[in-house]
């Protein structure tokens, strides 16, 4: 080897420059995360100064066998002109022996873990940590997850806070929820999962293929991916669901352990979707669906059977109403479809039903569903489903020992309400129902379904998934020669109504005081016979307890209400409450039957329990590295004790996540319990606090703090 070799001695990645350009700096990571298709900066230190004849070569590679004919191997010359798949390579600026080089990585580069290394003639120089996490670019306007609105892309790409609405239709309300998506090996595990899903490198570039990859590797179902789903109620071997706070002690305990973390349910999933999607690079956001069906059958209908109590015979239904369903939308362009469906697309990685063998469900775009537009890939029939279809009510009687089935109503407003995900920039819930659906009643809206029920068929005939060549078939629709037709709402005739309210709020530990108010809005005299039960269920819909009940005839002259009160005294529920698992609210089913005429009328109400709130005491700004004290102070203000009390804390880029077992609580005792906050990084971040008990499964508070330099 001679003096005149040219040979390379360092190479610096710029770290702190780059990432500041690619909006990666607040990865917790060693190495170089850069996004595709924007330029990034490599300083290079030479044995001496760079002649025009010396070979220079920058060789990026990624997968197990890098090939140049399948782009898993690109090779970098500045001074060439070939094309090398879309990456290009400058030199910036050249002076003794630092050579500045600037490198572009192509717009649709497979995202993932490559390899640098520096060829110069027969030399080879690979530095120490040669890894370049390569993401996609939502601020490339030639990537195809470009998202041109820059409030958008801080709240969808880069915020790791946020909150996931849960409760009930009438009942909204947000819990927080850590993202994290740039916490220690977080990344790490998202490349993890990327190898596993054995996608071919070319398919690594499509944001399509790998959300819908992702949507399989967060549930267990098929290949050992993150979560295990429970629905069963019982979370001995595991953590609840409705302890988690946040996705970061999930995913890091999964990449820990390469085994499945136990438990999910729906708001979990989705989480945890979206720190990997954020995490990836792809525009993310959780999405809560209020009243959603769970149809099993692609028939459009959800059928409630109720036995003369006026209690859900859980038995007979297939078909459930979930209170609520969370999944994920994704924005991105579907090069793979007509023009007109780019945008959010749809995602779920809670496992209800196969598609193409496999637990995983979308992208599925919003247009496609809004329009009825069913046959579009990816399951756009199943989404559908969950935000559309008619509700109907059976009453079953026991008559001489056989089943008699009485229709008592058709609601066609119910499913799919109130679809709800965080406001860009602002700390409150988003109303996007309308990106979902047309205005209920809407001409448009019954085109719309029109149009999907003209492609459902019965399930077991054509995938559910792939565009579908698809026979016109009704089922369970009402059928008018052989063509499947939209169920019609029975209007009741006679103008009488029924509400189901709250008195005053519900405490547990307090009596559970409930009104159905049936009320006349008409001339005439009506009698009414008026059933009604209470139940404690879970938001899946799972009866977990009868409280009590309502039997009573009553009579109405002209306009007129009537308020039938049902109380509950504590020691009704409170065992009960105390023994399930899960966060369970009161459900109360009415039906009214109007003697004389054949009309009957259901209502249904899921009302949520209240708690005390858990105060947080910190100042309101910080410095970066210096300490501060942050405190949680809880008042049981109820009448029972709370048993068995955790408190759960987090704070992300502060201090890692801590529990305090805080045992037994009794009425009027307070809890306080202190966390050392040591920031790492500035601008506005979250402290998330969750307190659970037998009693009481989950109460939230979050506070702000601004940590400036």
């Amino acid at each position: 080897m001679t003096e005149s070799d040219l040979k390379v001695t360092n190479v610096d990645f710029l770290k702190s420059q780059n990432s500041v350009q690619h909006h990666t700096d607040a990865y917790e990571t060693t190495s170089l995360v850069v996004r595709r298709g924007q330029a990034f900066l490599l300083q290079l230190t030479l044995s001496r100064a760079l002649r025009a004849s010396d070979k220079l070569a920058l060789n990026f590679s990624i997968g197990e066998r890098p090939m140049k004919p399948l782009g898993t191997l690109m090779s970098l010359n500045p001074r060439s002109t070939r094309d090398t798949g879309g990456w290009h390579i400058t030199v910036a600026k050249s002076s003794g022996t630092e050579c500045l080089l600037s490198v572009t990585s192509a717009a649709d580069a497979p995202v993932g873990k490559y390899s640098l290394s520096v060829k110069t003639g027969s030399n080879v120089y690979k530095p120490e940590n040669n890894t370049i996490y390569l993401l996609f670019n939502p601020w490339c306007e030639t990537d195809i997850v470009f998202l041109s609105n820059e409030a958008e892309r801080n709240e969808y790409v880069l915020n790791d806070t946020g909150y996931i609405y849960v409760g009930s239709v009438y009942s909204i309300h947000g819990r927080p929820w850590n993202f994290g998506q740039f916490e220690e090996s977080i990344l790490d595990t998202c490349m993890y999962l990327l190898d596993k899903s054995k996608l071919k490198m070319s398919s690594r570039r499509d944001p399509v293929i790998v959300s819908r990859a992702m949507s399989a590797l967060v549930n267990s179902n098929d290949e050992n991916g993150v979560l295990l789903g429970n629905w069963s109620g019982k979370y001995e071997n595991g953590t609840s669901p409705m302890e988690w706070i946040g996705s970061v002690a999930i995913l890091q305990q999964y990449y820990k352990t390469k085994k499945p973390v136990g438990f999910g349910q729906c708001w979990v999933f989705s989480g945890v979707l979206t720190t990997v999607m954020r995490c990836l690079g792809i525009p993310a956001r959780s999405v809560s669906n209020f009243n959603s069906a769970h149809d099993t059958d692609e028939n459009l209908r959800v059928d409630v059977y109720l036995n003369e109590k006026g209690e859900k015979l859980k038995w007979m239904s297939v078909d459930s109403v979930w209170n609520f369903h969370v999944w994920n939308d994704v924005w991105m362009k579907r090069k793979d479809l007509p023009s007109g469906f780019d945008g959010w697309q749809a995602i779920d990685s809670t496992p209800q039903e196969q598609s193409q063998g496999i637990f995983q469900c979308g992208p599925c775009p919003l247009k496609a569903i809004r329009d009825g537009e069913v046959y579009l890939p990816y399951d756009s029939k199943f989404v559908y489903a969950e935000v559309n279809g008619d509700k109907v009510y059976w009453l079953v009687k026991e008559e001489n020992g056989s089943r008699k089935y009485v229709k008592l109503n058709v609601e066609s407003q119910s499913i799919g309400a109130n679809i709800s995900t965080k406001a860009v920039g602002q700390n409150r819930r988003e109303d996007i129902t309308q990106q979902y659906k047309f205005p209920e009643g809407s001409p448009q809206e019954r085109a719309s379904m029109q149009k999907a029920t003209s492609y459902l068929q019965p399930s077991g005939l054509v995938p559910r998934s792939g565009f579908g060549a698809m026979r016109t078939m009704s089922m369970g629709l009402d059928n008018v020669d052989g063509r499947a037709v939209v169920q019609e709402e029975v209007v009741p005739k006679s103008g009488v109504e029924l509400a189901i309210t709250n008195e005053k709020p519900l405490y547990p530990g307090e009596p559970i005081e409930v009104v159905v108010t049936v009320k006349s809005t008409a001339a005439g005299s009506w009698t009414v016979a008026l059933t009604g039960s209470c139940q404690l269920q879970s938001y899946t819909g799972k009866v977990d307890a009868s409280l009590g009940y309502i039997n009573e005839t009553v009579k109405l002259e002209g306009k007129s209400e009537v308020r039938v009160p049902l109380k509950i005294k504590p020691d009704a529920y409170m065992k009960a409450l105390a023994a399930a698992e899960d966060e369970e609210h009161v459900h109360v089913t009415a039906i009214a039957e109007i003697q004389g005429t054949p009309e009957k009328l259901t209502k249904e109400a899921a009302l949520s329990f209240e708690y005390p709130p858990i105060q947080v005491q910190m100042p309101e700004t910080a410095k970066l590295n210096k300490d501060f004290t942050c405190a949680f102070i809880f008042k049981n203000k109820l009448n029972v004790p709370l048993d068995n009390c955790k408190l759960m804390v987090e704070g992300l880029g502060m201090f890692k996540m801590a529990t305090f077992e805080e045992g037994d609580v009794q009425p009027g005792r307070i809890i306080k319990s202190e966390v050392i906050c040591t920031p790492t990084r500035a601008g506005e971040k979250k402290i998330v606090a969750k307190l659970t008990s037998n009693q009481v499964k989950t109460i939230s508070v979050e506070k702000a703090i601004t940590i400036t330099h």
